[in-house]
């Protein structure tokens, strides 16, 4: 039929189809926005947006708390890693891990990625007031991603990411207090709910596993492996992991990437010796090889025979 028509008519139709397609995908893009509006959808290329270093919550989020900034980037790149293994979806995963603790910009020097010297406000209040000053911090992620009108599974996995877990730390120092008979566990636990998502399950183990390595004093691939292992088994066998679909297998999976990746972001490093000597030590050589020596701010220690001052 192509053969038995004008030349001419045969090139108008294909440009016209041509226009056709780019008219359409301009369309198409131009009320994807309202339709997502319209039917609370939420597609990767605007999860991407929140994921841009200036989004106002970020920007706010690196201003008041950056180290805990810095600490949801790597979470993102730890659990971005694991999730095209286990088959979640990784731009939900990194969008979520940049937002899980945004709600510490509310307090952020009680947090210990954002403290600097060492005083620590926790020493001069009780574990259960530190206890309820850290577990807000959900409660405040959740109100801010409101506020900023964040998609409603990036507010799922904020309110989700700690589950239903035990702040540890301070219920430990409470039972060492006088009246530990007085303490309730139940007190020291996140309001949850539990992760019920493969992404919320892996930022919960991505969140866990960064901070407990992080914490090590000299961190090794045997150490790092170690405390992977646990926190992945203290999760699972309190019950943190029951209500998502993650196996066995699964957690295994990422147990093996968290330990490949920590391991090339914290591995210790070889402390080299100071190789520059001192003035003193410059003039010693001097007087005993007779040698001239530059310093450091460009002026020469030269041997006497050549006819320079030595200084």
């Amino acid at each position: 039929v192509i053969e038995q028509l004008p030349l001419g008519q045969v090139l108008m139709q294909g440009l016209a189809g041509i226009f056709g397609g780019i008219a359409a995908a301009v369309i198409a893009t131009g009320i994807l926005p309202y339709l997502e509006h319209a039917f609370n959808i939420t597609t990767p290329m605007k999860l991407l947006d929140y994921a841009k270093p200036n989004h106002p919550l970020l920007a706010r989020l690196l201003l008041d708390a950056p180290g805990t900034y810095h600490h949801s980037v790597l979470v993102g790149n730890l659990a971005e890693t694991s999730a095209d293994v286990i088959g979640a979806d990784p731009v939900v995963v990194r969008v979520g891990s940049y937002y899980h603790d945004i709600g510490k910009i509310k307090r952020p020097y009680f947090f210990v990625e954002n403290q600097e010297g060492p005083e620590n406000p926790h020493d001069k209040i009780s574990p259960t007031l530190s206890t309820l000053i850290i577990t807000s911090h959900i409660k405040d992620g959740v109100e801010l991603c409101r506020e900023y009108r964040l998609p409603r599974i990036i507010v799922d996995i904020v309110q989700q990411h700690h589950g239903t877990s035990l702040v540890s730390y301070f219920y430990k120092r409470a039972t060492e207090n006088e009246h530990s008979e007085c303490i309730i566990e139940a007190d020291f636990r996140y309001d949850g709910p539990r992760p019920q998502t493969k992404e919320a399950a892996l930022i919960m183990l991505a969140d866990a596993c960064e901070a407990a390595v992080r914490s090590l004093g000299k961190p090794n691939v045997n150490r790092i492996e170690a405390t992977v292992r646990r926190v992945i088994r203290e999760r699972l066998h309190d019950g943190q992991l029951d209500d998502c679909s993650l196996t066995l297998r699964d957690l295994n999976i990422i147990g093996d990437v968290f330990i490949r990746v920590l391991s090339s972001m914290f591995h210790s490093r070889i402390e080299y010796p100071e190789d520059v000597p001192n003035l003193r030590e410059l003039e010693k050589r001097r007087v005993k090889n007779g040698n001239c020596y530059k310093l450091s701010s460009g002026r020469d220690i030269s041997d006497s025979s050549s006819g320079a001052a030595c200084n």
